[in-house]
């Protein structure tokens, strides 16, 4: 009984607030402005060495950029899985635009196959999977630029295929 007294006694007993010293700080520090020095300019035609790519637009890509991979059974077979990963659900897995999410989109995905795409540069899709274009988001934080240019590989072999299904060959 006397314990819960004592207890009551020092609760309801007026405390002193005090601070710790670092809580104050932010009066007591140096004041210090944004830019009070000027930041480093980057160098002239550099870019970042933490993986980053230059900033480039579809029509820029379609310029300038040309697949430099080779077409090997294994770049085949690796743009394979990056199709079926990231294009199929919306594109179908044979690319003609009937995936298995296409019907929750509001505006169907395009035929890859035998759509406007197969007379469109590598440079053009590479873009597209990059920055994304109209609907499509971007999938530059997915795909490292690697497995993009094998992913527009395979989807080149799956038009040849195409174009020699309907030549009958």
């Amino acid at each position: 009984m006397a314990a819960i007294a004592a207890a009551r006694a020092i609760a309801s007993a007026p405390q002193i607030a005090a601070c710790f010293p670092w809580s104050i700080d932010m009066y007591r520090g140096p004041e210090v402005q944004p830019f009070a020095v000027a930041p480093r300019v980057t160098p002239t035609d550099t870019i970042p060495v933490h993986g980053g790519e230059a900033p480039m637009s579809i029509g820029e890509a379609t310029i300038k950029m040309h697949n430099p991979l080779e077409p090997t059974p294994q770049n085949l077979a690796k743009g394979h899985v990056q199709f079926d990963t990231y294009c199929a659900p919306c594109h179908g897995d044979n690319g003609q635009g009937k995936g298995p999410v296409a019907h929750l989109l509001m505006k169907s995905p395009k035929n890859l196959i035998t759509g406007a795409s197969k007379n469109l540069p590598d440079g053009y899709i590479y873009g597209a999977i990059r920055n994304g274009v109209l609907t499509m988001p971007s999938y530059a934080n997915e795909m490292p630029i690697e497995q993009r240019w094998q992913a527009v590989m395979y989807l080149r072999s799956m038009q040849a295929a195409q174009k020699n299904k309907l030549a009958g060959k």
